[in-house]
Formats: C-alpha cells, structure tokens, sequence
C-alpha cells in the first residue's frame, strides 16, 4: 500500500468532492502555494493513486430502486470449467445497463448490485436478465433501503 501525508489525503479529499476544481482553487482553500499542489497532484497521477476523472451523475438521474443480489451457479461435471463460465457470466453482466457493479466472491458466487428507477423495473430485470441465465441454480435480492456510505456508486451507473 501507498503512504500518502496528510497533504496528499486533503488534495484527493478536495478532488473528491468536485474533480473540476482548479489547482489555485485547491492552493486557496488548502493554504499551500500551487506549485506544491500541481506538483502532488501529477505525483498522486504518476503513482497511479489517481487514475481518472469521472462524473458522478446527480440524484434526479440516480437509479431510486437498488439491490444486491447474490448469484450461485452450478457446479458442471467438469469442474475446470466453472472458474471460466463465472467468468463469462460476470463480463456479460457487467455489460447490461441496469448493473452497477459485479464481483466474484471467493466462495464461487457472483455479486452484483443493480439499479432501477421503480421496485417493479428492478424485480422485472431482475427476473429477465439475471434469473434466465443459464446454470444458475441461486438468485438471492437484498433491496437496499439505505446507504450509510458510498451512496454515490448509484450515480455510476452505466448504460445511460
């Protein structure tokens, strides 16, 4: 893991917040001279620490409906041939405009979370795109009726 100081985490913690903010803005509120800020800045990009610039899509094009859900395939006879088809499963989810994010979890399963404006969109995409795929044997939705932390990820979503 990369150490950051103290500057670096108020750099990134400023460009979290709006990534169109200027480097002498930055200098103002942070009190230290641009130079040191542009140089931190293309440092944070050099170490890869910053990758890109990206929106975050604001709430009146939010998804108002998301879930988790939880996705257990079986197993086929030959067993090599799972590690390949959660593979295949997670790319073509991963490219379906309603999904938000799409992991594989050391216990051979697939987790995605999903986005829709109203609970019948998302229980009918759900139902459609997820639960048809072949070889799935679980499908498990977690509504989420709250985010304590990371609500921003809905305003990632894709497909738009």
């Amino acid at each position: 893991m990369i150490y950051l100081d103290d500057l670096d985490r108020a750099i990134l913690k400023v460009l979290k917040e709006d990534a169109r903010i200027t480097i002498s803005e930055i200098s103002e509120k942070l009190g230290k001279p641009e130079s040191t800020i542009h140089f931190r800045i293309k440092k944070l990009i050099e170490k890869g620490i910053v990758e890109k610039y990206t929106i975050v899509l604001g709430e009146v094009a939010r998804p108002k409906e998301v879930a988790f859900v939880v996705i257990g395939i079986e197993k086929p006879v030959i067993e090599d041939f799972l590690g390949r088809y959660l593979e295949y499963v997670s790319r073509n989810l991963a490219n379906l405009p309603n999904i938000l994010l799409v992991a594989k979890t050391e216990d051979e399963k697939i987790v995605a979370l999903v986005g829709a404006e109203t609970k019948n969109e998302l229980n009918e995409f759900i139902e459609e795109n997820i639960k048809t795929i072949p070889s799935v044997r679980e499908v498990v939705v977690y509504p989420i009726t709250e985010f304590k932390k990371g609500e921003e990820i809905k305003g990632l979503l894709l497909g738009i």
